[in-house]
């Protein structure tokens, strides 16, 4: 057993000449996390297998330098104000039209030209996590990330100062808590963009076994905004409340696959009528190396994408090529383009109001016959 700890370290400095410090949480059972106060970001996260080997399970980098790139595609980020797409790059509130940033084609992404994934954030080191301060009611050890975004910052209104605490239990569970309070009224929707491979990166993911406990998706446009219907998954490939292969339907001759080159959809989550806080959104599991993840949220929706762009570009930790379909993103988060969508579940903040949601990622060994 190990004594649960975090120790903070330097990391490097950004090309303002801020400096970057990364924190190290381990649990009783040596699992490991590491996250630096840029991005509030996970760099690294070490969960063992069915042998108890350990291995690293998000995509990233060695050093700092290369997540300060314009082209580093959200590894591990924080991602706000508003994760995903909006679509026009546009939204109206209480009758004012607010234009953001088109920097994905004409849509608004994960926050614009700089988001939160690429600010420096205060940090609060969390000695000791008591489970009824965790949203898993497990104790551990976490850091506490705090950023005071200013008014109109990437064209959205109000101040928005907002926190993300990382938490890592003795259950082995990475919990990640978001508060955020606004002077304005705004739109909020955070998600964290860690791509998850249960190999240790050590090949695609296209065997890694899915499932996502929905019934709907959000079909996109040409764009990739969704359309505002709800469809049913069923006899689709979208199917996934049963556990599959990811690469098994991943080649369909199905329209929205052709989209999106893969899967790069929101899911409609289940909610049981129970209405606790923390429901199932996910379960993946790799049958190598034995590893299970299970995805635990409060939010309504997930994006699961499936590195259709991972293409070889981005040499990762250990000089490790990243390629097609490398790693797997499951972003618990409120819909894309839910400003332009008012049949969607709403993401305005308005001041007095508090916004609190929660997710969790459980790792395991998998019962794989």
């Amino acid at each position: 057993m190990t004594t649960p700890a975090v120790t903070k370290a330097p990391f490097g400095l950004t090309k303002a000449g801020e400096a970057v410090e990364i924190y190290t949480l381990t649990n009783a059972n040596g699992m490991e996390a590491r996250v630096m106060n840029y991005g509030a970001t996970l760099v690294s996260l070490k969960v063992p297998d069915a042998k108890g080997n350990f291995d690293d399970v998000v995509l990233g980098y060695d050093s700092l330098e290369p997540y300060l790139r314009e082209d580093n595609p959200y590894f591990g980020s924080t991602v706000g104000r508003y994760a995903n797409r909006i679509g026009g790059a546009r939204f109206e509130l209480d009758g004012v039209e607010y234009q953001l940033a088109a920097n994905n084609g004409p849509n608004h992404l994960h926050g614009g030209l700089k988001g939160f994934d690429k600010v420096i954030w205060g940090a609060e080191i969390l000695d000791k996590v008591d489970k009824a301060d965790s949203p898993s009611h497990h104790p551990g050890v976490g850091v506490k990330f705090w950023y005071r975004s200013p008014d109109m910052e990437e064209g959205y209104p109000g101040e928005l100062l907002c926190q993300v605490t990382y938490i890592l239990t003795d259950s082995n569970e990475l919990v990640l808590y978001y508060a955020a309070r606004t002077d304005k009224p705004t739109v909020v929707n955070l998600t964290h963009h860690s791509y998850f491979n249960l190999t240790g990166g050590k090949r695609d993911v296209l065997d890694h076994r899915l499932l996502i406990n929905a019934d709907r998706y959000l079909p996109v446009d040409e764009n990739l905004i969704p359309t505002g219907e709800m469809a049913d998954v069923t006899g689709t490939p979208f199917d996934l409340r049963t556990a599959k292969a990811i690469g098994q339907d991943i080649g369909a001759a199905d329209e929205q696959l052709k989209r999106a080159q893969g899967y790069d959809h929101c899911w409609v989550l289940n909610r049981d009528k129970e209405g606790r806080s923390l429901q199932l959104a996910a379960e993946v599991t790799e049958p190598q190396s034995g590893r299970k993840m299970t995805v635990l949220t409060s939010e309504p929706g997930m994006q699961f994408y499936s590195g259709n762009f991972l293409d070889g570009a981005y040499t990762g930790k250990n000089g490790q090529v990243y390629n097609d379909r490398w790693a797997l993103c499951l972003e618990t988060q409120h819909f894309p383009d839910s400003p332009n969508k008012p049949e969607f579940p709403s993401t305005v903040l308005r001041p007095g109001q508090t916004y609190r949601t929660a997710t969790v990622y459980k790792f395991g060994i998998a019962d794989i016959q």
